[in-house]
């Protein structure tokens, strides 16, 4: 029998991912007529059944796929739990994988080991978070798409991790090595009251760019690489704020430091909404 998705993750490699993905990214950005696109925005609704009663839908309706896609929430629609020994989750999805980052600082993600220093690109990052915790948010089209803040601090620096390009859904995660290490993804980092806590936005085939919102340098799938960006007086940001878009869908990694007390609140595999607790440390301190 032939293996569907392998065959699909094989296609992938010989084809130019990230052109496709650049090319899908200006298609999003089209101002279509409006007859047309709204057809466009309806069967991608009624294809992912997504409720749009809670975007906010600017007058006049969508003026592109991407304004749909990562469409804003009414105030409210994600309450953020008040616990200050709260970390929530950043993004509506699954919660694809969790747990503890062992003191060589690797973890498992679907059973396949990672290393933290690879995935955020810092060497220090093996003594920042052996002994902490992890966990990974999988963002399907049907959902929001905005990126929030899991715990409130300012951001020290923000870097861009070039790389390829392929889905992060279960074909890309089965038969592609090391996927959230050689995708391109930009790393978040706040001093928070739990430390230094990194945010990893990784890219997928079909996202045509991320974008961070505190800083518009910081814009992937431009030909360039920002690089690194070091802030000596960095923005603060309230837990639960706004902090990237992915403009097409893909997968959020938190790295929390190591705590006593630690505990998670949530499963892998549930689903988990902006605000939510995914972790508390301590006992509501």
């Amino acid at each position: 029998m032939i293996d569907v998705a392998r065959l699909t993750a094989d296609t992938l490699r010989i084809l130019p991912r990230k052109r496709i993905s650049r090319v899908l990214g200006r298609l999003a950005d089209l101002r279509a007529p409006g007859p047309l696109l709204q057809r466009a925005i309806d069967l991608f609704v009624r294809s992912y059944d997504i409720d749009l009663s809670e975007a906010v839908v600017p007058p006049g309706g969508f003026k592109s796929f991407d304004e749909f896609f990562t469409r804003r929430l009414v105030e409210g629609a994600r309450p953020i739990d008040l616990d200050p020994a709260a970390v929530v989750s950043p993004a509506d999805g699954r919660l694809e994988d969790l747990g503890e980052i062992d003191p060589d600082g690797t973890l498992l993600v679907k059973g396949r080991p990672y290393r933290v220093a690879e995935l955020v690109d810092e060497p220090g990052a093996v003594a920042a978070y052996a002994g902490g915790s992890y966990f990974i948010v999988y963002l399907s089209p049907r959902d929001y798409h905005r990126v929030h803040a899991p715990a409130s601090g300012r951001v020290a620096r923000v870097r861009h991790i070039p790389g390829t390009l392929f889905p992060v859904n279960s074909i890309g995660l089965e038969h592609v090595p090391r996927l959230f290490a050689v995708n391109e993804r930009v790393a978040i980092v706040q001093q928070t009251r739990f430390g230094e806590l990194t945010t990893v936005m990784v890219g997928a085939i079909g996202v045509g760019r991320i974008s961070v919102s505190f800083d518009p340098e910081v814009h992937t799938n431009r030909g360039r690489s920002p690089g690194v960006r070091r802030y000596a007086d960095g923005p603060p940001i309230e837990r639960g704020a706004e902090i990237g878009v992915f403009h097409l869908g893909s997968t959020v990694i938190v790295f929390v430091p190591p705590h006593e007390g630690a505990r998670f609140e949530v499963e892998a595999g549930s689903a988990v909404r902006v605000g939510q607790a995914v972790l508390r440390i301590g006992e509501g301190a």
